[in-house]
């Protein structure tokens, strides 16, 4: 049975997309600003328990070691679970100055977990781990 639900899903790319141009604009604000107050990010070594926090880390970021940086980001899936979350899996990397690839050993997988709240897509939580090339 498909769940085909092309809305909401043009309305998550949307909440993705818009965080994918705050990095590159270096806006910690406008970067958190469709995560729920009580999201969470996970990266190794690191858990950032609130908006607020992940808004302070990224703020950081950006005036220091993120400064003027983007990032490369592809789609790996999309999947709802039930009527107001959903599941999304991206391959990413960061692109520090005139680079305009990600070195395969930079890579990450991530996980997106969205939740509609009041109509309106948000994040609720990030979660990233180094990319593996599988071996032969």
């Amino acid at each position: 049975m498909s769940d085909s639900r092309p809305e909401d899903e043009a309305a998550i790319e949307a909440v993705m997309a818009d965080s994918y141009r705050a990095w590159s604009a270096g806006d910690a604000d406008g970067m958190v600003a469709d995560y729920t107050e009580d999201a969470t990010a996970i990266m190794p070594g690191s858990l950032r328990g609130s908006r607020e926090v992940i808004r302070e880390n990224m703020a950081r970021a950006f005036a220091g070691p993120l400064k003027d940086t983007s990032t490369y980001n592809k789609k790996l899936g999309m999947r709802f679970v039930g009527r107001d979350a959903a599941i999304v899996v991206s391959e990413s990397g960061i692109l520090f100055g005139s680079q305009t690839e990600v070195p395969d050993a930079a890579k990450v997988n991530n996980t997106w977990v969205l939740e509609k709240r009041d109509g309106r897509w948000l994040i609720a939580a990030y979660h990233n781990s180094p990319a593996r090339t599988p071996e032969p």
